[in-house]
């Protein structure tokens, strides 16, 4: 099926006081960005190693009440961190509190620091995707028994390029897959995972293809969607949160429609 090309913005939550992420949350949907999406990790990822950060699922609980149009989510959550009926009950109260508009992000997890710190094993890479594996399902069992369940079939997007586990994951869970690299990279990937829904019988259109952009729309956009992109996801750090790039795919999204 078609999908409508969207623009998303993910605010890290790194290297501001929340009252300097809360106001860029404001301003992204003001400026008319289909998703703000932030980040599951406990210390910045680049930048000042110790410098300042927040949690995720706790403010995605205030963007719900912050916000009134833009769906919302982490980009992405890290499965290790919660247990899977935890994350799904979670996710099933911020997509009340928020409307009907939380995606749920997830992913198998890699920052070891996270791991290390807070307490968590950082295992193997298969481990780690094996839990996965085992979790995706597990959500969805869960939402099916919760009272009241969710106000919708909430989105599922999946994160990772992994060819042989994580795009097969994709195929058979997500709503969304949001890979990385450059288009080389994105367009064989994408094959990967037309190639895992035929082996399981699932249309590929309905998976929306995420893609993180950081340049300007008219140097790549058009590759980028003849490959097969629909959502464009642009990161911006703290503390200043310039949002100048995200406003010109705005603008090319808008010159589109």
């Amino acid at each position: 099926m078609t999908q409508p090309i969207r623009i998303a913005v993910q605010i890290q939550p790194q290297h501001a006081d929340y009252a300097q992420i809360r106001a860029a949350v404001a301003e992204a949907e003001d400026a008319g960005v289909d998703i703000v999406f932030n980040w599951d990790h406990f210390f910045p990822l680049n930048g000042e190693r110790d410098g300042k950060h927040f949690e995720c699922w706790t403010m995605l609980g205030a963007w719900a009440e912050a916000t009134s149009r833009v769906e919302i989510g982490a980009l992405v959550t890290c499965n290790s961190y919660r247990n899977p009926e935890l994350l799904a009950d979670m996710a099933r109260t911020v997509d009340h509190i928020s409307g009907g508009r939380l995606i749920l992000g997830i992913g198998a997890g890699w920052f070891q620091r996270d791991y290390d710190e807070y307490g968590y094993d950082f295992a193997t890479a298969g481990a780690r995707l094996a839990d996965l594996a085992q979790a995706l399902p597990r959500i969805r069992e869960r939402w099916s028994r919760l009272n009241p369940p969710p106000t919708r079939d909430i989105p599922v997007l999946i994160g990772g390029g992994g060819e042989r586990k994580t795009l097969r994951y994709a195929a058979e869970h997500a709503t969304i897959w949001h890979g990385f690299g450059d288009l080389e990279t994105f367009t064989r990937k994408c094959g990967i995972l037309d190639r895992h829904c035929a082996d399981i019988g699932r249309d590929p259109g309905e998976i929306v293809r995420s893609v993180g952009v950081n340049a300007p729309p008219q140097d790549v956009a058009d590759r980028l969607v003849a490959a097969g992109a629909g959502l464009f996801t642009i990161g911006v750090s703290g503390p200043g949160y310039d949002l100048g790039l995200v406003k010109e795919w705005i603008a090319w999204r808008d010159a589109r429609r």
